[in-house]
């Protein structure tokens, strides 16, 4: 077991170092931008993996904490100089604001279960993006507006360090998180809530604690989808950027962490080169259509996400070879 986690670290240290370093040995302005985005969306999906795949708890809403994370980022540029100060604010405004609402949200809404939980979310997204519509003064509305970023993230090959960085780092914490006293507890809550409960656990506060975490994570993500647009407006808060950070984590895997990573990295490419392919071929103008399909054949041939179902296929041979060495005793 020791051999095959130091073997998976060695293989996420080596694929870190070589999208570190792409950018020194390769230019591709349409590549570094697609990969920005499937950095930024692999940290969305990550702490949408938090709630899902290791709490057990279906959010509709998660899109609420991405559209704080856009809006804080923006209004800062927008009415102070874009600079790293500015900047350094929204962070915190981010980690402030998703911090609170998170907690009441959670406090409200995590005493419900199941689809009551995730329709009161959807419900509050909803909420949030009518307040963003009719706050014009400061949001401007369903228009949105554009702004001016740090000088520093300008140049995309620092933009996309920028991204990468933050999408380890955030990896790094969720795998320390998942794996401490807390995400243990947090684990045994998906499984069976009304036992953890019946050990004396208060499991409203571990729900609340993740949802929080969950939500900061959120903002970040939302900051730096913010910032590689330069423009916001209330389609951020939108139903279809929970549904692909749903997508996203299912398809990879759920509660693997990675398999968010790798679930927006198909997406991501699969929104990208569907588009091109409708700008040549008439029949991929309806490419919503296609990206539907591929994501039903995943959904059949990888019924617990790509790397959920690669696991499952490990765990098999191996017991079908600990079986055959007891046979091979036996006989």
């Amino acid at each position: 077991m020791g051999i095959i986690k130091h073997r998976a670290k060695a293989i996420y240290i080596i694929i870190a170092v070589f999208l570190f370093l792409l950018p020194f040995v390769y230019e591709s302005r349409n590549l570094f931008i697609l990969l920005t985005q499937i950095f930024i969306f692999s940290i969305f999906a990550m702490s949408y993996d938090l709630l899902l795949g290791f709490t057990g708890i279906v959010s509709f809403g998660h899109a609420m904490f991405f559209g704080i994370g856009a809006y804080s980022i923006g209004i800062f540029m927008k009415r102070m100089e874009p600079t790293l100060l500015s900047f350094a604010f929204a962070v915190l405004a981010t980690i402030v604001l998703t911090s609170i609402v998170s907690f009441i949200v959670g406090l409200l809404t995590l005493r419900l279960k199941s689809h009551f939980y995730a329709m009161l979310t959807l419900s509050l997204a909803g909420l949030m993006a009518v307040a963003a519509e009719k706050w014009r003064s400061l949001t401007f509305g369903n228009d949105g507006f554009t702004f001016m970023i740090p000088e520093q993230f300008i140049d995309r090959t620092n933009y996309y360090l920028l991204c990468l960085i933050v999408m380890v780092a955030v990896f790094i914490f969720l795998k320390l998180f998942t794996n401490s006293p807390l995400g243990k507890v947090l684990q045994a809550i998906r499984e069976n809530e009304q036992r953890v409960e019946s050990l004396g656990y208060q499991v409203l506060h571990y729900k609340v604690a993740a949802s929080i975490a969950a939500g900061i994570l959120a903002g970040f993500a939302g900051i730096l989808y913010a910032i590689s647009l330069r423009f916001v407006n209330t389609s951020v808060f939108s139903m279809d950027i929970t549904l692909d950070a749903l997508l996203m984590t299912i398809i990879g895997g759920v509660g693997t962490l990675v398999g968010a990573i790798i679930g927006s990295g198909l997406i991501e490419f699969a929104h990208n080169w569907l588009s091109e392919l409708a700008k040549q071929y008439w029949i991929f103008e309806r490419w919503i259509i296609f990206f539907g399909i591929v994501y039903i054949l995943t959904v059949i041939f990888f019924p617990k996400g790509i790397v959920g179902t690669l696991k499952t296929v490990k765990w098999k041979r191996k017991k079908q070879k600990v079986l055959k060495k007891k046979e091979n005793l036996e006989g």
